[in-house]
């Protein structure tokens, strides 16, 4: 039987309207008091249980041990959910007028970042003209003009920008996923088109063994990986996580878990969420695993 949750408190006040990094880019994370410091530092720091590289490892799937060539293979050539693959075929063959000379990837998309990754990153599905169109989680949509930055900002990300998957960014001690890998109409997927991915999850989070903090954006991710947890054997019971942003649990199995709203604009543009309420989130996740 599993333990109860821990849920430890921290978080930051929700009702302050704090500067935000998009709105005020000449801010920095140390002008909000994020403490925030150098690669350099942060590694001079870091434990050597879990060694980890200090130059960024590319995104390229040429770059990935062959478990996770295979593991990006077998994703984008699943056939299993047929309304999702229809549908980003169909988006990619309309194409949106602002990208009406791009070819689409209309593919499912694999996960990418560093195969040392001790900060799993947990999305909802691609965009219709965002991943589906680049083949890249959070690569050239407004969700990805908001969260890159902030990654950047913590050292995960070599840059603040995501326009297409060869645009040469990489991630450092990140690896970012999605519970669904194809677009679906509406940004909503089937219960069943969830379950019809959960294997993919599974299979990049066993080739992950360094991962320590899992945050997930948004409560379909959040509750796409309960769903993991309780298929492995790690839960018995979802119903004592509860999602929020800042929620956060440590889990039986060791591992922390970190809820927050997904950085979608229908988040960011109504002041749901804002940079900093989000860079708060990663700040945690850095001290958590160990960064």
């Amino acid at each position: 039987m599993d333990l109860l949750p821990r849920r430890l408190p921290y978080g930051c006040d929700q009702k302050t309207h704090q500067p935000d990094f998009q709105m005020h880019p000449e801010l920095t994370p140390a002008d909000l008091s994020l403490e925030v410091v150098s690669p350099t530092e942060r590694d001079s720091h870091s434990d050597t249980l879990f060694p980890v590289s200090s130059n960024p490892v590319a995104s390229s799937p040429t770059s990935l041990p062959p478990v996770l060539q295979s593991i990006r293979r077998n994703i984008v050539e699943c056939t299993r959910c047929e309304r999702l693959r229809l549908y980003g075929e169909a988006i990619g063959a309309a194409r949106r007028r602002a990208y009406i000379d791009q070819v689409y990837w209309a593919k499912p998309v694999p996960g990418f970042g560093d195969p040392r990754a001790r900060i799993l990153i947990l999305g909802l599905a691609p965009g219709a003209h965002g991943a589906n169109r680049t083949g890249r989680p959070f690569t050239g949509d407004g969700s990805g003009f908001f969260m890159y930055p902030v990654l950047h900002s913590l050292g995960l990300a070599s840059q603040p920008t995501a326009l297409s998957a060869d645009d040469g960014l990489k991630l450092r001690h990140a690896w970012i996923a999605s519970v669904v890998r194809c677009a679906p109409p509406g940004d909503k997927p089937t219960p069943q088109e969830v379950r019809n991915c959960s294997s993919h999850l599974a299979a990049e989070i066993a080739a992950l063994p360094r991962i320590r903090t899992v945050v997930c954006l948004g409560k379909i991710a959040w509750d796409g990986y309960l769903a993991h947890l309780v298929n492995t054997g790690i839960l018995q019971r979802r119903s004592p996580y509860v999602f929020g942003h800042e929620a956060e649990y440590i889990l039986p199995n060791g591992l922390h878990l970190l809820g927050s709203y997904h950085p979608s604009l229908r988040n960011t543009n109504t002041g749901r969420l804002n940079a900093t309420m989000f860079a708060r989130v990663f700040v945690r996740a850095r001290e958590l695993s160990g960064l």
